[in-house]
């Protein structure tokens, strides 16, 4: 039982967060779409992605885990655009909410990794003799984990050499 709540609690962090990055996406599209205009497609996906995530809330894991994948990827080509435009780069307002995007970033990783640790204590329990007798009769069942990629992939590889 008590496992049960902590996998509902962490999963609500986990919710929270990626309610802090759909809040933040619209600003970070406005705002490359000063400088690139004519990259419609790009601020159209990710606003539709962002709208489908959204729809996820409340959904199960695996059901809010494709919807952010997607999301995930869709603003990674976002970053893209903005590489190719040095002025939006140099921006104060881009800077700052590219800094609070790796924030926001950050805060989901770490509620992920929370509720997962709670999800694989759980699974566990129910697997494991004799805690998995109790747990069938008290309707205890495996619970699924929450994969979901960083917005931020890493950098291109530098050569010390």
């Amino acid at each position: 039982m008590k496992l049960r709540q902590l996998i509902v609690n962490s999963w609500s962090n986990v919710e929270t967060e990626l309610k802090r990055r759909y809040d933040l996406i619209p600003r970070l599209v406005e705002t490359v779409r000063g400088y690139a205009e004519h990259e419609r497609a790009v601020f159209q996906a990710v606003v539709s992605a962002r709208s489908a995530a959204l729809a996820t809330n409340g959904e199960e894991p695996g059901v809010q885990e494709r919807a952010e994948n997607d999301l995930v990827g869709r603003l990674r080509r976002l970053l893209a655009v903005a590489e190719d435009y040095p002025e939006l780069k140099a921006s104060r307002h881009f800077l700052e909410l590219q800094t609070e995007l790796t924030t926001t970033e950050n805060r989901i990783q770490l509620a992920r990794r929370i509720y997962n640790a709670n999800v694989r204590d759980n699974n566990v329990l129910v697997e494991s003799v004799p805690s998995n007798l109790v747990a069938n009769l008290g309707g205890f069942e495996r619970a699924a984990f929450f994969e979901v990629s960083p917005v931020e992939s890493e950098g291109p590889p530098v050569d010390l050499g």
